[in-house]
């Protein structure tokens, strides 16, 4: 045998050593820390049967992450309500790993709530009903809530503008209100709406029939700061567009409903008038005294999971800065400030839940409720963080508000890759009917994905800032998608907010769509034609808007009204009105048609729609679509049949007069159950009466008189009236002007 080979054989033979030779073990991952928490808990312990307070718990944590951060976290709460005097902070010390986040979750099968909410107890009935308690000090009873049921602040009757004349430095009409003889008027508040805008400023003082109010609300609500929004805009207390008090509330002299209550600030005296059946000594009530509940500053790597957050407050509208409200639920606050046109330095409404810098951060199954603001502030340049199957309920503010008001923040500050999805959003806004229910700023990569929205006083989903303003042209808005949504029941009209849309866009964002959306009655019910199904508003541009299923909004499915609006495309929309060609230049809307009913592929699209799909409502028959339509005389070119081509927004007039009349022919005898009278744009129909017919001479009409201003619209159901003719006439000396009238069997 060679050299060669021998050395070859004893290679060989070390090589098989070594296959035979078993490999170390691996070592395994160490489990992750699962430490224990409970409402009344305490220690240091954190066991199953030691659990700690939150705040033990995150000690805990800190200590387990300082000296092995790869090993990973699991705080697990109890259930029950964990009553919160400070916010559990969170920051950078309480952050994991991407390979092993640190998890805070309800303990299987519990449902913890983190509570802001002051216990009232010690009730006392008094002998016109009502019952009294004593706040604690430090407490502003803002809202009150009893039995989980949201009391209503005690309020007065709308105040016309020509009675409550509202000026840069104050209000007349303390003599007509009888705020003159109120006991504590400095603890009532005026609350005013205008177009988009919501106010609520404190009273100062009554001086003879003037009343003042508290600064700097008051001159935050007025012109001539430079910081209110667009020059041109003309929506401030003192401006063209104010028509008057909405109401006045929080004074004693106005308790006058069941379900009301009054608070008094100098003796801490809240005064309750219970619902039918509610007696106090035995029923739970609370009002928000903590503000916020869980903050993350920097936090990093971290999930909060299947966790409450209720009865938060939210304290500015009660101090001297109150309400000034500008859009979607921000305000302006401070005395002085830079010249500012784009909403720059506006103020977020408090929330129960805040992010700021936080990345890889997870929200998910968490129920927000009983909020007096908003429900979670994601803001500072947070990124890669996401609010999933949550629930958001009876708010007073928004749901969620995600980056910030900033066009060309640094890259630190910067929201990107952001997500909002398969959430339900119900009753927000309750009490800043300004606010929507999802906004978003200056964002990059944000998703807002399958949620159900509903029942929201003004816009559902609103990305994008800025209003055109030179400092907002460039920003880092880009690469949005708003998809697979559910946005029903938005802009009630009750709620009296105008100029919004079921999902609003501002600013250029290039790369961002908008689709698969289910968008039903926006603005609904209103007097004006305000309420649109997309809004492409403000230099919104480069966006595509396609296969969403708009239906019964009384403004336009889709609007795109500036030229300054440039780049956007509509196509592959189901929708049945129509709207006009966009202004903006290299803006279409295509492949879209008006319809009578939805075909089976938008009923697909629409079912799906939302956090968990949903029902969808079939467009019902309308035999006005192929009825005649004449009318006594014809104002300009406002022909009759324009109020049956399918199109909200175009509209018949008759000239003024009295027994002007539009008429409509069924073409035969229909037994008819619903008629939808839809106003003109500028409402101007009237104090009308709806005859129905089998006759042309009407002779055997069953009419039913409509006072005040038609909506769009107002709907007369029930009516089971067999009828081929059906005339609308006006019972003064005014004009009938309509942009649709739907009949329904």
């Amino acid at each position: 045998m060679t050299h060669r080979a021998r050395s070859l054989l004893a290679l060989a033979a070390v090589l098989a050593a070594a296959l035979l030779t078993p490999a170390p073990a691996a070592t395994a991952a160490p489990a992750p820390l699962v430490l224990h928490a409970a409402p009344h808990g305490s220690g240091d312990h954190c066991e199953a049967a030691r659990p700690c307070s939150l705040t033990g718990a995150r000690d805990a944590a800190r200590a387990a992450l300082a000296a092995d951060a790869d090993r990973g976290v699991r705080v697990e709460l109890r259930g029950g309500t964990y009553r919160m005097t400070a916010p559990l902070a969170l920051g950078p010390r309480d952050s994991g790993t991407p390979a092993h986040p640190v998890t805070w979750t309800a303990a299987p099968g519990a449902r913890p709530v983190l509570s802001g909410g002051q216990v009232l107890d010690h009730w006392t009935p008094r002998a016109d009903g009502t019952w009294t308690t004593h706040v604690p000090d430090g407490t502003t009873a803002r809202q009150l809530f009893v039995g989980g049921r949201r009391a209503v602040p005690a309020r007065g009757e709308a105040c016309p503008a020509a009675v409550c004349d509202a000026t840069a430095s104050g209000m007349s009409g303390a003599r007509a209100t009888g705020i003159d003889h109120w006991a504590h008027p400095t603890d009532a508040e005026a609350v005013i709406k205008v177009r988009w805008r919501n106010y609520h400023c404190r009273i100062a003082g009554v001086h003879g029939d003037t009343l003042t109010f508290v600064q700097p609300c008051w001159a935050n609500s007025s012109s001539g700061t430079g910081r209110t929004g667009p020059a041109w805009d003309t929506t401030t207390v003192d401006s063209s567009r104010y028509d008057g008090v909405a109401w006045f509330q929080n004074a004693r002299e106005l308790l006058d409903e069941p379900g009301e209550f009054s608070f008094e600030s100098g003796t801490g005296t809240l005064t309750y008038l219970p619902l039918p059946g509610q007696d106090m000594r035995h029923t739970t009530a609370l009002t928000p005294a903590t503000e916020h509940l869980l903050t993350l500053d920097g936090a990093h790597d971290l999930r909060i999971s299947g966790t409450g957050l209720a009865y938060a407050a939210y304290r500015q509208p009660s101090t001297t800065q109150g309400y000034a409200g500008t859009q979607a639920g921000l305000t302006l606050t401070g005395t002085t400030g830079p010249v500012d046109h784009a909403g720059r330095h506006y103020t977020k409404p408090a929330a129960a839940l805040t992010v700021r810098g936080g990345s890889r951060v997870t929200v998910d199954h968490a129920a927000f409720s009983h909020l007096g603001g908003a429900g979670a502030v994601l803001e500072a340049g947070t990124k890669d963080t996401a609010v999933t199957d949550s629930t958001f309920t009876d708010l007073s503010s928004g749901a969620l508000y995600v980056g910030d008001t900033e066009p060309d923040p640094a890259p630190e500050l910067a929201g990107q890759r952001n997500t909002v999805a398969r959430n339900t959003i119900t009753h927000t806004g309750v009490e800043y009917s300004d606010a929507v229910g999802i906004w978003a700023g200056y964002e990059a990569g944000l998703r807002v994905d399958h949620n159900t929205l509903t029942d929201l006083p003004y816009s559902g989903i609103s990305v994008g800032w800025g209003w055109n303003q030179p400092e907002a042209r460039q920003s880092v808005l880009r690469d949005n998608r708003i998809t697979a949504n559910r946005i029903t029941d938005a802009m009630q009209a009750d709620a009296a907010q105008h100029d919004g849309g079921g999902i609003y866009t501002q600013g250029a964002q290039p790369g961002t769509v908008i689709s698969g959306n289910y968008v039903d009655r926006v603005g609904y019910g209103s007097a004006q034609h305000d309420g649109n199904g997309v809004y492409l508003d403000e230099q919104s541009s480069y966006i595509r808007v396609e296969a969403n299923v708009i239906t019964r909004v009384p403004g336009k499915y889709i609007s795109n009204w500036a030229d300054y609006g440039i780049q956007n495309t509509g196509t592959g929309n189901w929708t049945d009105s129509d709207a006009p060609a966009p202004a903006g230049a290299g803006s279409s809307l295509h492949d879209h048609t008006r319809l009578t009913e939805l075909p089976a592929a938008a009923v697909a699209v629409a079912a799906r729609a939302g956090a968990h799909g949903g029902p969808v409502d079939q467009l019902a028959t309308d035999w006005a679509r192929t009825a005649t339509a004449t009318q006594a005389t014809t104002a300009g070119t406002a022909t009759a049949d324009l109020a049956v081509d399918g199109d909200n927004n175009t509209w018949t007039a008759t000239g003024a007069g009295p027994g002007a009349w539009w008429q409509l022919d069924l073409g035969t005898v229909r037994r008819v159950g619903t008629v939808e009278l839809w106003n003109d744009g500028s409402a101007a129909t009237a104090d009308v009466d709806l005859a129905l017919a089998t006759r042309p001479d009407m002779a055997d009409a069953t009419v039913h008189h409509l006072d005040g201003t038609l909506r769009s619209p107002t709907e007369l159901t029930g009516l089971h009236t067999r009828a081929r003719y059906l005339r609308v006439t006006a019972t003064g000396s005014g004009r009938v002007g309509l942009a649709t009238v739907r009949v329904h069997p």
